[in-house]
């Protein structure tokens, strides 16, 4: 009997490393491309938006924890100037100016952007002459407007109070009255505004298919159900956009309080951002300024947050 060696087993060749995919190399340099170029084009605003808008609310965070007169070295207090702002009377009722304008100011710069929205829809000759025309109190200073309303809610000399002397109406104060400050506000906020809601809500009703209206037509819909069963459901797309925007320049409205009354008589129209303007530069209360800043910025979030949470239920898309 031989003994014979064990024949060798054959091994399996090595497994060989994997090359890098070229088709994947290709994509990652393309994706980096992409966003090289997109940062390029989004630089030129995303420069001044960090400059003058991210880096001064992060500054007035800081603020808010600080006593500070604007003068004088800053005193960190922590969160002292929210908790006196939280207990102050004055803060809640500053809050309910701003409401009380949102809530009469809303409803009247919809409901009257959407009239006139709907005449120029309607094929009126000189359409566009009169869309310029409603639309230049947009793009008119402020202080221009509210000049502009001291003047014609004068309540001796002013236009208003005279036309309604020839009826025999005795007229209101306007805004040298506590009770009809804010309506006159109010009034000369919707008259500057009309133009936008108009503009955006012409291009909502542009946009509508004319097909629909002349199915409801022939099924006997009259304009009022044309109206309430057509057209503002397809219209809801564009009055979210202007209760969204309107919202929001509600609770920041200061130019015409500023301009009109500076927040009187006797406060009856002092707002918010009125509020954070006199903490800061007439009370040297910087601190407190930029804590109610803060707390106005919660409430809009939190209130825009709602309505886009909100839109689905009644905001029609297609």
């Amino acid at each position: 009997m031989s003994l014979r060696a064990p024949e060798a087993t054959a091994l399996p060749p090595a497994a060989e490393a994997p090359r890098p995919s070229i088709a994947g190399s290709s994509r990652r340099s393309r994706r980096v491309k992409y966003a090289l170029t997109v940062l390029a084009f989004m630089l030129p605003s995303a420069i001044p938006l960090t400059l003058f808008v991210l880096g001064p609310m992060v500054g007035a965070a800081w603020v808010s924890l600080t006593e500070w007169n604007l003068l004088s070295p800053a005193t960190f207090v922590g969160f002292d100037n929210y908790v006196s702002l939280w207990n102050d009377p004055e803060t809640a009722e500053v809050f309910l100016h701003t409401i009380y304008y949102i809530v009469g100011y809303l409803p009247l710069v919809y409901i009257g952007g959407l009239a006139l929205a709907l005449a120029l829809n309607a094929g009126l000759k000189g359409r566009s002459f009169l869309r310029g025309i409603y639309f230049l109190p947009v793009v008119t200073s402020w202080i221009v407007v509210a000049l502009v309303w001291r003047w014609l809610l004068n309540p001796s000399t002013g236009v208003v109070n005279s036309a309604l002397a020839w009826f025999g109406i005795d007229g209101p104060g306007w805004w040298t009255d506590p009770v009809w400050a804010m309506p006159s506000i109010i009034i000369a906020s919707a008259w500057k505004d009309l133009g936008f809601v108009m503009v955006i809500l012409l291009a909502g009703l542009q946009a509508i298919n004319t097909e629909l209206l002349d199915a409801a037509r022939v099924d006997g819909a009259g304009w009022w159900r044309r109206l309430f069963s057509v057209v503002l459901p397809l219209l809801s797309p564009s009055t979210f956009f202007v209760i969204v925007i309107s919202l929001i320049n509600g609770f920041q409205v200061f130019d015409q309080v500023y301009a009109m009354t500076g927040g009187g008589p006797g406060g009856a129209t002092q707002v918010v951002v009125q509020q954070i303007y006199d903490l800061t530069f007439r009370y040297g209360a910087a601190g407190e300024a930029s804590a109610l800043s803060w707390m106005l910025f919660a409430v809009v979030l939190g209130v825009t947050v709602i309505q886009i949470i909100g839109q689905r239920r009644w905001v029609t898309y297609g």
